[in-house]
C-alpha cells in the first residue's frame, strides 16, 4: 500500500509516518521504481502500535524502546512492565501538576465578580505569581 493508504488505515498522517521514518522509529519503507514509499501489513501493524502507545502518552523515545521490546521475542516481560510503571509515575506527576493548576485557577475564578468593573482578581493573581495569594 502507498503512504496515503497506510495513513488512512493506521490513523497516522502521512507527514508523521515520514517523520517516524526519518527519526528511525520505523524502518525505511520499501520504494517503487518511481520512488514512492510502500508499506506492508506488518508496517501497518507497527504504525498502529505506535498510535496506541502515543494515545497512552508515551514519548517517542519510550515508544522506540517499547518497539524494540515488542519485536524481541527473547525479552523479559519485567522490562516492559518496568517501562510501563515508569510511565505511570510520570502520568501521576503530571496529574498532580494539572490538578494544582486547576485548583489555583478555580480559586482565582471564584474570587472574580465577573462584572463590568476593571478590577480583576484573576489578573492580579497571575501578576502576583505562585507564592502570593490572589487577594494580595
Amino acid at each position: 500500500m502507498n503512504i496515503g493508504q497506510a495513513a488512512k488505515q493506521s490513523g497516522i498522517s502521512a507527514k508523521m509516518i515520514r517523520h517516524y521514518e526519518s527519526i528511525g522509529l520505523i524502518h525505511s519503507s520499501a520504494r517503487t521504481d518511481a520512488g514512492y514509499r510502500t508499506y506492508s501489513q506488518n508496517d501497518l501493524h507497527t504504525l498502529r502500535f505506535i498510535k496506541r502507545a502515543r494515545s497512552l502518552g508515551f514519548s517517542l523515545e519510550s515508544i522506540g524502546h517499547l518497539l524494540s521490546l515488542w519485536q524481541n521475542q527473547e525479552r523479559a516481560s519485567a522490562d516492559v512492565k518496568m517501562l510501563a510503571q515508569d510511565h505511570i509515575q510520570q502520568l501521576n506527576t503530571k496529574i498532580r501538576e494539572l490538578t494544582e493548576m486547576r485548583d489555583v485557577l478555580l480559586t482565582l475564578v471564584e474570587g472574580c465578580q465577573g462584572n463590568h468593573r476593571p478590577e480583576c482578581p484573576i489578573l492580579h493573581g497571575l501578576e502576583a505569581g505562585p507564592n502570593c495569594s490572589a487577594a494580595s
